[in-house]
């Protein structure tokens, strides 16, 4: 439960003062709902007996239908307040945390971040935001109010009634109401917990079936997925029944312990009246309170239900992953090789978590101005050694130097500005084609952005499509794949840095626009040292070196 704790923190420092406003307005609401309800009963009943005895002409009924108005009027505002105040918080609270959220993931490593680029991880982390709204407004909020409600009544029964009265309505409430809330939490979590992951793996499962739905009709495997899709519905469902069951009987019981503190406060006020001469207005104020305290009880059932699934998001969202760190060199430093903008020595690398080395003992230098095609059969570390050369993954062994300094001396800012990667797959934003742009440079003018398109080819396209103004999107849509590709390389090469790693560069594209997209790089950076993982002609024709990677895969 540390992490819930965390994240009640978090949720509370980023609203604090609409938290505490929330708060208040929250206890506010609970007492007075009871005080209400403990005004009109005394009223009523001093009112009857006003009447029996003759004396009802000289009742005062003003100030205490005066105080039943205010109540009541008091109530309905307080609770409008605290529903839009404790909301309002707590979704702006959310969006924090999602910030949050995303300083923590840039932690991860690369690879980390790769397999949570997926639609199923995106989902999981949404769904994990979203349940931890909980943890404020369906936990800690109603808990707290409740806690001081209890303890604000027991005052009062105590002044007004008896101490007898006072203590059985406490202890009933307490007692009996936290055993059975505490049976709740402590019975929900598993079942919780699993109908959250079903609900997940159905989700999943259903847009993978819908996305492959030609495929498995082609192959006859329709009916097969139809099959385990039932089947995960039918956990998603089990597990929500359980969960039904065990709040429903939490309801019946919690409302047993709500007659049996009404009886017991109802029979205390009897002997009161009768053997201790307490006024029978009075003694009714305390069953009348007894009842208006079940408020603060039965909606509690609720978030402890979810705490099974509020306590596994608070764990995926915290989770507070080891930084990823470059090692420091060991040994004597070699000198560097002189003015070059990228050197390589004696390198080995596999990919993370494989034994096997990918490469093994590989050194170059790229010089500025100087392009470099490393070529190499699909799965021979290309990109791999792309990330280790980023500073995104460690190298096995050996090193790499940026301007004759080693990569782990680099702070990361400093790094990608001397250094850009261009990956395989690399994201556009929805927005327009200069916001786009934009993002590596925000002081961007449409002057510079219409030479970058120029670089790599795509004036004329954008031109055809509105101008820089138009729009794209969500993930850079409507744009063809290599057009996606060449605005992704015109915002690379507007943070002009000293070393261009491109991998693939020309990947769906024909071979005169692919050799005009190479020229056009070279002629936009002309001191910039470029290194490309090629396997197409067009690539390896403008390279002024080509390296081979296949010498440099060990032999098993």
């Amino acid at each position: 439960m540390r992490r819930l704790w965390q994240v009640l923190r978090l949720l509370w420092k980023a609203e604090p003062w609409a938290m505490w406003r929330g708060a208040a307005l929250a206890v506010a609401v609970l007492i007075m709902g009871a005080a209400l309800l403990g005004l009109s009963g005394w009223f009523i009943t001093a009112t009857g007996i006003a009447g029996l005895a003759g004396i009802g002409i000289a009742f005062d009924v003003f100030r205490p239908s005066a105080g039943v108005r205010f109540l009541a009027l008091g109530r309905a505002a307080a609770r409008y307040g605290e529903r839009l105040l404790t909301h309002d918080a707590t979704l702006r609270a959310l969006a924090r945390l999602r910030v949050t959220l995303l300083a923590r993931l840039e932690r991860f490593s690369m690879p980390e971040l790769r397999r949570l680029r997926g639609a199923a991880a995106l989902t999981r982390i949404t769904a994990d935001v979203d349940a931890l709204d909980g943890v404020v407004l369906r936990l800690a909020l109603p808990v707290a109010a409740a806690l001081i409600t209890h303890g604000a009544a027991f005052v009062a029964l105590w002044a007004l009634t008896s101490h007898a009265v006072a203590a059985s309505v406490a202890l009933g409430y307490l007692l009996g109401g936290g055993v059975v809330l505490w049976r709740v939490g402590r019975a929900t979590l598993a079942p919780s917990s699993q109908a959250e992951e079903a609900m997940q793996t159905l989700r999943q499962r259903a847009i993978g079936m819908f996305r492959g739905r030609r495929e498995a009709i082609l192959q006859g495997a329709l009916p097969r997925w139809r099959g385990a899709l039932d089947d995960t519905e039918a956990e998603a469902r089990g597990a929500m029944d359980r969960l039904d069951a065990i709040d429903t009987g939490a309801g019946m019981i919690l409302a047993v312990i709500v007659a049996l503190v009404t009886a017991a406060a109802f029979a205390l006020a009897g002997w009161l009246v009768a053997d201790s001469g307490l006024d029978p207005a009075r003694a009714a104020i305390g069953v009348f309170v007894s009842i208006a305290l079940a408020e603060t009880l039965l909606p509690l059932r609720r978030g402890m239900a979810e705490i099974g699934r509020m306590r596994d998001a608070a764990e995926r969202v915290m989770a507070d992953p080891a930084p990823h760190r470059l090692p420091k060199r060991s040994g004597p430093a070699e000198p560097a090789q002189p003015g070059a903008a990228l050197e390589v020595r004696h390198l080995s690398l596999a990919r993370p978590g494989w034994s096997r080395l990918l490469l093994h003992d590989l050194s170059f230098g790229v010089m500025p101005g100087e392009m470099l095609a490393i070529r190499g059969e699909s799965g021979a570390g290309k990109s791999t050694l792309f990330d280790v050369l980023a500073g995104l993954e460690t190298a096995t062994a050996g090193e790499a130097l940026l301007l004759g300094k080693p990569l782990p001396d680099w702070e990361t800012p400093a790094l990608r500005d001397a250094l850009t990667l261009v990956p395989q797959r690399a994201a556009l934003l929805s927005g327009s084609i200069l916001e786009n742009l934009a993002l590596a440079d925000p002081d961007l003018t449409e002057d510079k952005a219409l030479a970058v398109l120029r670089a790599v080819a795509l004036d004329e396209a954008v031109s055809a499509r509105g101008g820089l103004g138009s729009q794209l999107g969500e993930g850079g849509a409507g744009l063809s794949g290599g057009q996606a590709r060449r605005l992704v390389l015109a915002r690379a090469l507007l943070r002009r840095p000293a070393v261009l790693l491109l991998d693939e560069p020309t990947e769906g594209l024909d071979g005169p626009t692919a050799r005009q997209v190479l020229t056009g790089v070279r002629e936009f950076l002309p001191e910039a040292g470029i290194v490309t993982a090629s396997h197409r002609a067009a690539e390896l024709d403008a390279a002024d070196r080509v390296l081979t990677l296949e010498s440099y895969i060990p032999k098993n």
